[in-house]
């Protein structure tokens, strides 16, 4: 799972239009899309506060869910 580096889901669904900060945690290779769906967690890969899912669109986040 990415671990979205941002305070709260608020925040995350705040930078809509914007490139994603994150962290890659898996060790089977990238999680990340520039053009597609993932879930991330939050506010870091070991803290895991919240959750989301989050689409890309072109290295943009178009939503989060």
């Amino acid at each position: 799972m990415i671990g979205a580096i941002y305070k709260t889901k608020k925040d995350l669904k705040a930078s809509i239009g914007h490139t994603l900060d994150y962290v890659e945690t898996s060790i089977f290779g990238a999680e990340y899309r520039a053009n597609g769906t993932f879930n991330v967690v939050g506010p870091s890969p070991t803290r895991r506060v919240w959750y989301a899912t989050v689409t890309m669109r072109d290295d943009l986040i178009v939503s989060v869910k």
